[in-house]
């Protein structure tokens, strides 16, 4: 047992990943898609860099962003003559859930290398936690979804069961006691957005931000592969800087990148390091 009076210098004991964009769904395709069309059914039009800025939010914290928006409410006081206030909120997020659930089933695929990955933090020893921007229902439509395709971490929460979701710690609190893993600078927190980073960071996690596969870059696969190289270094280099703004004490393009880095942190914490 790790006491509190000196430096942890063992082992990383747990990595925590994020769903969409960083386990399932490249790109993070499928929530951009549900809010541009719930916007869009207000005839209010959204972009879709205003749609995945807040990702990562619970769902109905992600609506409420959009609409705080300034160009996003200016658009809405051209519709209806005054800015969207809680009740749109509510109306927008009764809408979401059950579009969320539809898109999910169609964004279940773990992303290229997440199951090698796992495989090899569990040969590491490590135990697989996991943090979401996805209400209950739409997690239990996702999990079994996933399980069939080969991944399944030992821990999932959801922000419908914790005090509030991300950029609040509380998810991650929860797997480090449901996988019994402490000190908490013994887990490393993976997500592909600021609010992957910020929602480590508040817990007091090693944090990693994925910069080529998530929703910071917002491509799937294969327009990734056709897309010019200036245009795409362009693309990666904001990623990062926002990635790396947000906080992140590490960056990697994908999520095979990831068991060299926890490597890299386990040499930090031997020495001492904290997060």
């Amino acid at each position: 047992m790790f006491i509190r009076n000196t430096a942890y210098t063992g082992p990383v004991r747990a990595v925590i990943l994020d769903w969409a964009g960083t386990a399932v769904d490249f790109g993070c395709m499928g929530p951009v898609a549900v809010f541009l069309e719930v916007f869009a059914r207000r005839g209010v039009a959204v972009t879709v860099p205003e749609a995945r800025a807040p990702m990562g939010l619970m769902k109905k914290d992600h609506i409420r962003a959009v609409c705080r928006m300034a160009s996003v409410a200016a658009r809405w006081r051209e519709v209806f003559g005054r800015d969207p206030d809680e009740s749109d909120v509510e109306d927008m997020y009764a809408e979401t859930e059950p579009l969320m659930v539809e898109m999910i089933s169609r964004h279940a695929e773990p992303v290229p290398g997440l199951v090698e990955a796992v495989a090899a933090l569990r040969d590491m020893g490590l135990r697989i936690g996991s943090t979401t921007g996805y209400t209950r229902p739409m997690m239990e439509a996702l999990m079994p979804l996933a399980r069939e395709r080969g991944y399944a971490p030992d821990f999932m929460a959801c922000p419908t069961d914790a005090p509030a979701g991300r950029p609040y710690p509380y998810m991650c609190w929860q797997n480090a006691v449901a996988l019994e893993v402490y000190p908490l600078e013994a887990i490393v927190k993976i997500g592909d957005t600021v609010s992957d980073i910020h929602e480590g960071l508040n817990a007091g996690l090693w944090t990693v931000g994925l910069t080529e596969q998530g929703n910071e870059m917002g491509f799937p696969e294969a327009e990734l592969a056709a897309m010019a190289p200036a245009t795409f270094c362009k693309r990666l280099e904001a990623a990062e800087n926002r990635l790396v703004n947000a906080g992140a004490h590490f960056l990697a393009r994908r999520i095979g990148d990831c068991p060299a880095i926890v490597e890299e942190i386990g040499s930090r914490l031997a020495l001492g390091d904290r997060p």
